[in-house]
């Protein structure tokens, strides 16, 4: 058991690693959950039915974690102080109007429906295929174009 349990992470501790990356936009938090999702994972293994693929059900904890996460950090009182330290390859100007457009970019990616704006993150910050995209979610390869697609027409209509 503890060998088939080993295979599990080697095969699939990547593909959720990417996956909580798209989602948490930090290599260290998504490294934190995804030690935590194989965690969790070895404890509820007994639960697994097979109706799915083994990667689709880790991304589910996964998902799940990530949003428990999300209501902590909510009930939080404090918020932690950034500063935002410009790039040494860009002038300060360049930087201003890059942040900006981030800034315009990410706020528009986040006003989308919620598939879209998921497929949207997994595709650009997780790099994942669409055929990746469509299996973690549930859907086929075509859907995960379709609302690539389709979020890509919003967000140029907006910006």
């Amino acid at each position: 058991m503890a060998k088939d349990l080993e295979e599990i992470y080697k095969n699939h501790a990547n593909s959720v690693y990417r996956y909580l990356l798209s989602l948490t936009h930090d290599a260290d938090v998504a490294e934190e959950l995804t030690e935590e999702t194989f965690y969790r994972a070895v404890y509820s293994i007994h639960t697994y039915d097979g109706s799915c693929q083994i990667r689709v059900w880790l991304c589910q904890i996964a998902k799940h974690i990530w949003y428990q996460e999300l209501a902590k950090k909510t009930k939080q009182t404090h918020q932690e102080l950034h500063e935002d330290i410009p790039s040494p390859s860009r002038s300060p100007e360049e930087a201003v109007l890059f942040h900006g457009h981030k800034m315009d970019l990410y706020k528009a990616i986040h006003q989308l429906s919620e598939p879209m704006r998921e497929v949207v993150h997994m595709r650009i910050s997780g790099e994942f295929s669409f055929a990746e995209i469509g299996e973690i979610l549930g859907q086929s390869e075509n859907w995960a174009r379709v609302n690539f697609y389709r979020a890509k027409q919003k967000l140029m209509e907006v910006l």
